[in-house]
């Protein structure tokens, strides 16, 4: 399993990999970037541009252009430092706030602007990495499920507990899904669902279909299939109504490990661990109707930001924008140095969060997607993979030096 959900054990010693950059030329915009560098960077090395005291009216153009890419206007709140493993993250659906889960157990409530965050609140839920957190609708309670096996439900404004399930399943859980005021769902490491109706003490259904972890849930607005993705490299859909198997997909190469729910709830998109992307129609969870190669790297979570456009989250650090109707590969939305591990939109679509093993929140503003027009004509090029879009912190070796001429 390539997520730092089953790899918690291995992360609270803090050791991991890096990756490389897939940018030529990377320039901050953040407005806490130093404007007293004079360099060009490049991904294998550093290039110093000096200049004499008589020199200093006469600036390298490039020198120019690197501050004028550093002194723009910030357009997305700052990055979140962390000092515990993020592993799981959730925009508050009405206000300026986003909670993030750690590794630790605790659940850290941050309140953000385009100039700052700060710390709201710290919950002290779990005593073991807690994997998985929700707003209900209004944003007042909070859900969240644990390596520890619990499920506790919280009231955001006070921090009180308002229900606590001891011992929810036999294997430490790793997702939940919460489908109204009062139904969720839960998975474990094991394979096992369960259904929950918080007014009652014990679950309503359980049912063990999966020889793997479970790895991603979804349902659409009607609730007449739950859809679940394992480790095991199956899909199953459980039919909610009768509380049963409803059918169950051939076995995958690789892991199935996210899920996006597209195009008015009649696409279901799959993201595997080898970056293959797999489509179904809804309902119809036997086999793919289509599927999309991408880079060769593992996709950890998928998140739709319009009805045609998704934001795959990788193994290698990197976000990148797809377009499925028609295929394309529209480009890097934004980088971590290391694995991704989970995506959320905020309230008015405006911003993407990324949290990622190098303990950090990041945001990325995507409001350009709103105009994003794709040719299904042209010819798709593998160089798309790697073309950074307007939210990417890092500039496209072609747009930069075309301000030098």
């Amino acid at each position: 399993m390539c997520k730092l959900k089953k790899l918690d054990e291995n992360m609270e010693d803090g050791t991991s990999s890096d990756t490389d950059d897939d940018v030529s030329i990377s320039s901050e915009t953040d407005s806490d970037s130093s404007d007293s560098t004079n360099e060009i960077v490049d991904s294998t090395n550093t290039v110093p541009v000096t200049h004499s005291e008589n020199e200093e009216d006469d600036e390298d153009e490039v020198v120019k252009a690197i501050r004028k890419e550093r002194e723009k206007c910030r357009e997305h709140p700052p990055d979140i430092q962390s000092e515990d493993f993020v592993v799981d993250i959730s925009f508050h659906p009405q206000n300026d706030i986003i909670a993030a889960a750690t590794i630790t157990g605790d659940v850290i409530l941050h309140k953000y602007t385009n100039e700052s965050t700060e710390i709201l609140n710290t919950l002290e839920l779990h005593t073991k990495a807690c994997r998985d957190i929700e707003f209900s609708k209004d944003g007042n309670i909070l859900y969240s499920c644990s390596k520890d096996k619990s499920i506790m439900i919280s009231d955001c404004n006070t921090g009180k507990l308002k229900q606590f399930y001891d011992n929810a399943h036999d294997d430490p859980l790793y997702c939940l899904l919460v489908m109204d005021e009062n139904l969720l769902a839960s998975g474990d490491d094991n394979g096992t669902v369960k259904l929950w109706d918080i007014r009652k003490s014990d679950p309503i259904c359980s049912l063990k279909e999966m020889d793997d972890y479970v790895s991603c849930m979804a349902t659409t607005e009607v609730q007449k299939y739950l859809v679940c993705t394992s480790g095991d490299g199956t899909i199953t859909s459980l039919d909610l109504r009768n509380r049963k198997l409803h059918i169950q997909s051939e076995v995958y190469e690789a892991e199935l490990t996210s899920m996006a729910i597209m195009r008015s709830e009649t696409k279901l998109l799959v993201g595997s661990s080898n970056g293959t992307l797999y489509l179904f129609n809804w309902g119809e969870f036997g086999y793919h109707s289509d599927e999309f190669p991408g880079i060769k790297h593992g996709i950890n979570c998928l998140l739709p930001v319009t009805e045609n456009i998704v934001v795959c989250a990788c193994e290698d650090g990197v976000l990148r924008a797809t377009h499925l109707f028609p295929q394309r590969h529209l480009g890097v939305v934004g980088q971590h140095q290391l694995s991704v591990e989970s995506l959320d939109i905020s309230n008015d679509g405006q911003f993407i969060a990324s949290c990622s093993h190098d303990q950090k929140i990041k945001f990325w503003n995507v409001k350009y997607f709103e105009d994003i027009q794709v040719d299904g004509k042209r010819k798709a090029k593998k160089a798309e993979l790697h073309h950074n879009l307007p939210s990417s912190k890092c500039t496209n070796v072609s747009d930069f030096f075309s301000g030098l001429i």
